[in-house]
């Protein structure tokens, strides 16, 4: 393909900025000396990446060396939810999830579960009886606490945080009829943090979802926070996913999430940072990952790399919503990004299976993108 010259100073600054990081240098700014990502959002907040299991088994050696150079925050993107930990049930295999949590002791990251009860890669154990019937409310609340409190035991004082309960809530803010739901009702939540703060007092303990910035979403959400509380139950954190796109959603909404989250006395954070540069069957899928798209050659625009004015708008909208991360640095503990490089996200192989998407901040080569010279450099200015 025949690069125009956007692309060839592109490619130019991300290996002359390999080279400065590799030889110990630095990238000026106006006020402070930053080096590094992790460097530039020193005092504000942690800076994360999901690793996955070619990660935690150290076989990409490149992007480990992006990891440990770049982040100091850690989370599993696969390897510590149920339905791989317990296939069977009383049948717990930690051997990867041990694997990920050494790793993250080794480097000194901060490590964060992801993630204890959800919905969707729960195993189909967990909801049924020998006959294949629902268990009752009493069978459920046992198999959660066993679960919980096994895992959350095993890395106590290991595990910084944990991902207690994913994805309950709908956009409308209405309570998603998962199975814990429908077994359980509403007391699944409360009964899931109470069972991970026994297992470990000191752990900080979050609920984490997409589509935080709808405004349905965020009441939902708001609510059903608000009602932990008044029970007492400890919540310290909540996770607003950062699946973005081009467009949506606005800077606007998703703000006045953070600024709600906050007002409820917990932090917030921004967990599985990613932005799409392709077309969506459907605009503001979320990440629902139970939707899934028969592949149109017409939604797989970019496989040779992507346009200069596209190129353009992905810069644009990483800078403007680091921008509102650094504004609302107060209230946020940590900015996550969900994968290392380009080529490990999940979103080349969701909504749409086997396209090639750019969501991430390093290329396919581990070379950084030039917009992480600009976000360090906008960082440097807080």
């Amino acid at each position: 393909m025949k690069m125009n010259q956007r692309d060839k100073i592109r490619i130019g600054f991300s290996l002359f900025l390999v080279i400065l990081i590799g030889l110990g240098c630095v990238v000026k700014s106006d006020k402070n000396p930053v080096v590094t990502l992790k460097d530039a959002f020193a005092g504000k907040f942690h800076v994360g990446a999901a690793m996955g299991s070619h990660h935690i088994h150290e076989r990409d050696k490149e992007a480990i060396n992006v990891l440990g150079t770049h982040f100091n925050s850690i989370v599993a993107e696969n390897v510590m939810k149920s339905g791989m930990i317990q296939v069977r049930e009383g049948e717990f295999k930690f051997s990867e999830a041990d694997k990920f949590i050494e790793f993250g002791k080794k480097h000194n990251f901060h490590i964060v579960g992801h993630t204890l009860i959800w919905h969707s890669q729960a195993p189909r154990w967990f909801f049924v009886d020998d006959e294949g019937k629902d268990v009752s409310a009493e069978v459920l609340a046992k198999r959660m606490e066993i679960h919980i409190k096994t895992v959350v035991g095993r890395y106590k004082g290991q595990v910084k945080g944990w991902d207690v309960v994913n994805e309950a809530i709908l956009d409308d803010g209405s309570w998603r009829e998962s199975k814990f739901y429908k077994i359980l009702g509403k007391d699944f939540i409360k009964l899931a943090f109470q069972y991970a703060h026994e297992a470990d007092p000191e752990a900080e303990l979050y609920y984490n979802d997409y589509s935080m910035a709808n405004s349905g979403k965020r009441e939902g959400v708001v609510k059903m926070v608000k009602e932990l509380q008044s029970q007492g139950v400890k919540i310290d954190g909540i996770g607003m996913q950062g699946h973005i796109g081009l467009e949506y959603p606005t800077i606007q909404e998703f703000e006045k999430s953070i600024l709600a989250f906050s007002e409820l006395g917990v932090n917030v954070m921004i967990t599985e940072l990613d932005l799409t540069v392709l077309p969506s069957p459907r605009r503001d899928m979320g990440a629902d990952v139970a939707t899934n798209v028969e592949y149109q050659q017409s939604l797989n625009p970019y496989t040779e790399g992507l346009p200069e004015d596209v190129q353009k708008q992905f810069d644009d909208r990483y800078l403007a919503f680091f921008k509102l991360f650094l504004d609302h640095h107060d209230k946020i503990s940590r900015v996550t990004l969900w994968g290392i490089n380009d080529g490990d996200s999940w979103k080349n192989g969701w909504p749409v299976r086997g396209r090639t998407d750019y969501p991430l901040l390093f290329n396919r080569d581990n070379t950084p993108k030039s917009v992480v010279s600009e976000i360090m450099e906008l960082a440097a200015k807080y």
